[in-house]
């Protein structure tokens, strides 16, 4: 198969903005890669393209973006680095078949790295990594790599080994396929070689550097496992690449990798059976909804990953969900923020569908069968917040936005039972900033958010209906409803809810919650 779907996660200011630029560059789909700390025009990168995101150089939504380089369909989905946002990245992480795991040299594994690390492993995602900034003082290759085998207990098999490190760099060896790509003009400059042993070394290299890349590379190639494409494909082995993607090096040899290391679309679990890529029939599921990618037109986006079968411009789909048939009359192709309407798709892409408040995140299309596709998560909110208007005569509007925002995932929101103001969900207090960005950019609402009475939640759920109903009779103050209608209860203090859950120990309580039903997750 001819699709590489693959996301990108790191750690803030590892560089992963900068190296998705590069890679649409190399992969010949956009002419001038932009740059998160340039100034002007040059700022503009093509994956960050939200007014928030181009203000402050941060990435705070997932994009999406499809190129073709050497036959090969390549579908990049460039994840929030910020943990603030990690629940998008979590979700798309769902969507793609492996994974590039950008470190800073100088920085190695940082903890949001760390985290998206176990959310690839819980999946049994292909992981290549890329050591980042070879070309600042940092730390040595060796340390790094005794660091991720040490703390993410991954074998580790480099693909390339530096040369040099700072001011001294000059370029990588290929392990994989003996050559030297040297740093020359800040290009990539790729000479084809029989091994370390070349004599043809001899007069690219000075004498003291031939010395030390014949020394380090090769005890990396006697101390390291070879690669192994099953260790691999089980997450347990990441190949490592080296580069600087502010200097366009190690890109290319990057995406090379891609295209013969990282895996085409694979079987797919869902509640009845595995789906097989090669089914003749269509299926799907929906990762993200995304609004106001066009604020003229205020539409709204969910991009679905194809599973099975091929999907065709005018195709009627089913909703698993409410059984409804979804008209899919223009799926779109998406480069960020710009489209182009896609004749046909296949297993592994990602497309658009125009989304008039049908389609939720979790939702699975099918030409029929009802089956559900499992994993894309949604999990309790660590800060809890009101809405407070400048001007009450908007409070109509603002509800419509929340709830457009919430079918997006910018945000959670909960209803409570008692019928007061709705409640707001974040991870992190910078997508409060976010969220008041997004209303008065996009709805003209001007907004601030206040504490709310509460500071935890769990989503509720009991066997015995009588339990629930005592339940909820006795706490109708602290519970709420969330956006899909599922029962969530919260509480004021980490104490009230161990308190809580001592005394009703026929009710259910989970953190974690996927779209057709509650995760069993320890509290």
């Amino acid at each position: 198969m001819r699709r590489r779907s693959f996301a990108i996660i790191a750690h803030p200011d590892a560089g992963k903005t900068t190296l998705t630029e590069k890679l649409l560059l190399k992969g010949g789909a956009i002419q001038l890669a932009g740059q998160v700390r340039a100034k002007g025009n040059r700022r503009r990168t093509r994956s960050d393209w939200m007014k928030i995101e181009q203000d402050r150089g941060i990435s705070v939504a997932t994009s999406v973006m499809t190129f073709e380089r050497g036959g090969l369909v390549f579908n990049l989905l460039d994840t929030p680095g910020h943990e603030d946002f990690s629940e998008d990245t979590y979700r798309t992480l769902t969507a793609v078949d492996a994974a590039v795991m950008v470190l800073d040299a100088a920085k190695g594994i940082e903890s949001q790295t760390r985290k998206l690390f176990e959310v690839c492993r819980l999946r049994d995602i292909p992981i290549i990594t890329f050591i980042n900034k070879m070309d600042r003082d940092g730390r040595e290759p060796l340390d790094l790599i005794d660091e991720i085998e040490k703390t993410l207990a991954l074998d580790v098999t480099p693909a390339a080994w530096p040369i040099g490190q700072g001011r001294d760099f000059l370029g990588v060896y290929d392990i994989l396929d003996p050559a030297l790509r040297m740093l020359l003009d800040g290009g990539d400059n790729h000479i084809r070689l029989g091994g370390l042993d070349d004599p043809g070394l001899e007069a690219l290299l000075p004498p003291a550097v031939l010395a030390d890349l014949r020394e380090q590379a090769g005890l990396v190639i006697a101390g390291c496992p070879t690669f192994d494409r099953d260790q691999f494909l089980q997450g347990t082995m990441t190949p490592v690449f080296f580069g600087s993607a502010l200097r366009d090096f190690g890109v290319g040899h990057l995406l090379d990798g891609l295209a013969r290391l990282a895996p085409p679309p694979r079987p797919r679990p869902a509640d009845t059976r595995a789906v097989v890529p090669a089914e003749t029939k269509l299926t799907g599921f929906v990762f993200k909804v995304q609004a106001n990618m066009d604020p003229n037109h205020r539409d709204r986006v969910a991009f679905l990953r194809v599973c099975s079968g091929r999907l065709e411009k005018g195709a009627r789909l089913t909703q698993v969900r409410t059984g409804k048939h979804i008209p899919v009359n223009a799926p779109l192709f998406f480069f960020a923020k710009e489209r182009q309407v896609a004749e046909e798709a296949w297993p592994g892409d990602v497309v658009g569908i125009a989304n008039h408040g049908t389609l939720r995140i979790g939702d699975t299309l099918t030409e029929g069968e009802a089956l559900n596709f499992r994993g894309v998560p949604s999990f309790a909110p660590e800060h809890l917040r009101r809405a407070r208007l400048e001007d009450p005569m908007l409070a109509k509007k603002l509800k419509k936005a929340l709830e457009q925002l919430a079918d997006e995932g910018v945000v959670q929101l909960f209803k409570p039972l008692d019928g007061s103001a709705p409640v707001v969900g974040v991870f992190g207090l910078l997508q409060l900033d976010v969220l008041a960005s997004r209303l008065r950019v996009e709805y003209g609402i001007p907004a601030s958010f206040e504490a709310a009475p509460w500071d935890q939640l769990r989503w509720v759920a009991a066997a015995d209906r009588e339990a629930m109903a005592r339940f909820t009779h006795a706490n109708i103050n602290d519970l709420a409803e969330d956006h899909d209608g599922e029962m969530v209860a919260m509480f004021a203090s980490d104490w009230r809810r161990r308190r809580t859950e001592e005394n009703w120990k026929d009710i259910r309580f989970h953190m974690v919650r996927e779209q057709h039903g509650l995760a069993d997750a320890a509290p």
